[in-house]
């Protein structure tokens, strides 16, 4: 997979899309959206498919959960997987089950060794059903547990050791958690292991007044923030290019303004290449003319 930015998917974009064929480098979608049997909403994913890379972004697996993963759930995300061939798979660092009661959140995990040994064994379920890595992504939680063993990115980095999955880097939630909790999204960067990212998410977010405190909430409802940006800008200057997504859940603007912001991080990605990278032809040309 080539080092573009690509949008997250939605069935408002496909017209978009199809007909104007914009310069992106892949879409991303939700699996749960479609575990179905057929209908028009798989016949205009396929057709996407025919043109763009697609990557697959799990929100139901509950991977957290002391429970092992649903293998029904596997066995449809596999189906979905051998059909469009995505070039990455990814899930939360999370949990939304418990027995047989299903809640519709990412809840936090505390990060002890318990949990970490309750994510790893569902991690490795979920790469032996699905016979790839997949890549974990970092949450947005609005609340510490006093019991936690360690920190976020050496929890990850043992789940990385474990189970040797990679990782799905939301620089928003980087800078939400470390607005909310007081810690330094740059040494947050430095403690996580670069060769193991193997995609960045990029969102917006809002700000909720608590009594005398400002809450994050990562809503995916707003243009992404300067902050963010230079965050991101930092990570790439860390890493290097990264495939890159937008995500905006909420508040659609314009299908051009969410192509702005992914022809924004191919330019920061451009810029902070190795001599070997080859930037998008569009950004060669808009850089030459």
């Amino acid at each position: 997979m080539p080092h573009r930015a690509g949008i997250g998917l939605k069935v408002e974009h496909y017209r978009d899309v199809l007909n104007g064929r914009p310069d992106l480098g892949f879409f991303e979608v939700h699996p749960e959206n479609y575990m179905l049997a057929g209908g028009p909403r798989l016949q205009a994913l396929q057709a996407i498919r025919a043109h763009y890379p697609l990557s697959l972004h799990g929100v139901g697996a509950s991977l957290g959960s002391k429970d092992p993963v649903d293998r029904d759930h596997l066995d449809r995300l596999k189906a979905l997987q051998d059909r469009f061939e995505p070039f990455v798979v990814s899930e939360h660092l999370s949990w939304s089950r418990f027995e047989d009661h299903f809640l519709s959140d990412l809840l936090p995990l505390p990060l002890t060794r318990d949990a970490l040994a309750a994510m790893a064994a569902n991690v490795g379920r979920m790469q032996d059903a699905l016979g790839r890595t997949i890549l974990i992504e970092n949450p947005s939680t609005y609340l510490e547990f006093t019991h936690a063993e360690m920190s976020e990115p050496d929890f990850l980095s043992e789940l990385v050791k474990e189970t040797g999955c990679g990782l799905l880097l939301d620089i928003n939630n980087i800078h939400v958690c470390a607005s909310n909790h007081g810690f330094d999204p740059h040494a947050y960067l430095a403690a996580i292991p670069g060769s193991a990212i193997g995609e960045i998410h990029m969102a917006g977010h809002a700000i909720d007044r608590y009594g005398a405190r400002d809450i994050r909430i990562d809503t995916h409802g707003a243009p992404i923030c300067d902050d963010v940006w230079a965050l991101y800008d930092h990570a790439i200057g860390l890493f290097g290019p990264r495939p890159t997504l937008i995500e905006r859940d909420d508040n659609l603007p314009p299908f051009a303004d969410l192509l702005a912001e992914a022809q924004k991080a191919e330019r920061i990605m451009a810029g902070k290449a190795s001599p070997s990278f080859k930037q998008p032809d569009h950004l060669a040309e808009a850089n030459h003319g």
